[in-house]
């Protein structure tokens, strides 16, 4: 049988960071679909990426074979560095009281051990998607809505050099407008458009 790696590897990758979320998110009230509660949501996408993991894991035993290349030393040292990098950026940002509430140490330890992954051509797709969706979270409850669409979408898209800026303008419109539009709009979520500094 010949299994395809790089989709065994994405559904496992899948399947643990679903099965992780769902455990984290065991501490969140759930509510109704009616109500919901802060748990609600990240628990349908949990339950969504664990659905996926398994139809990516099942797919590679039909896919035919795909090997994963081969990691450079490059690749190995920005990950070393990186991991480094954020293991001594979530203290110093832990330490700063303005930034020791929420979740924002962690956020941005995340956001400085990729951004040293991001060197490595190897690392870099993945590091600045992780880097959009980080600063998103940080950024959404002091900067809004509108910036932290914007950021996500812009850093995001560096992870692929062809994009062009008009249709990354306009991804970050459309994403915008959706977003307002079922989570303010519709489900009345309580969370800033603008920013609030």
């Amino acid at each position: 049988m010949r299994v395809n790696a790089k989709d065994l590897a994405s559904g496992m990758v899948l399947l643990v960071l679903a099965l992780v979320g769902l455990w984290l998110n065991g501490e969140h009230s759930l509510g109704s679909a009616r109500r919901m509660g802060p748990g609600y949501m990240p628990m349908l996408v949990f339950w969504l990426e664990l659905l996926l993991g398994v139809v990516v894991v099942a797919l590679a035993f039909r896919a035919g074979e795909d090997p994963l290349e081969k990691w450079t030393k490059l690749d190995f040292v920005t990950l070393a560095i990186g991991i480094g990098a954020g293991l001594v950026a979530y203290p110093l940002a832990a330490a700063v009281p303005a930034l020791s509430v929420n979740w924002y140490p962690m956020g941005i330890a995340l956001t400085v051990c990729m951004g040293v992954m991001a060197v490595s051509p190897g690392w870099r797709q993945i590091a600045f998607v992780l880097i959009g969706m980080t600063v998103f979270g940080i950024l959404l409850e002091q900067g809004g809505l509108v910036l932290a669409v914007a950021a996500m979408v812009v850093i995001a898209a560096l992870a692929d050099p062809t994009h062009r800026p008009l249709g990354v303008a306009g991804c970050v419109v459309f994403l915008i407008a959706l977003c307002w539009w079922m989570f303010i709009y519709e489900l009345d979520i309580r969370v800033n458009v603008w920013p609030a500094f």
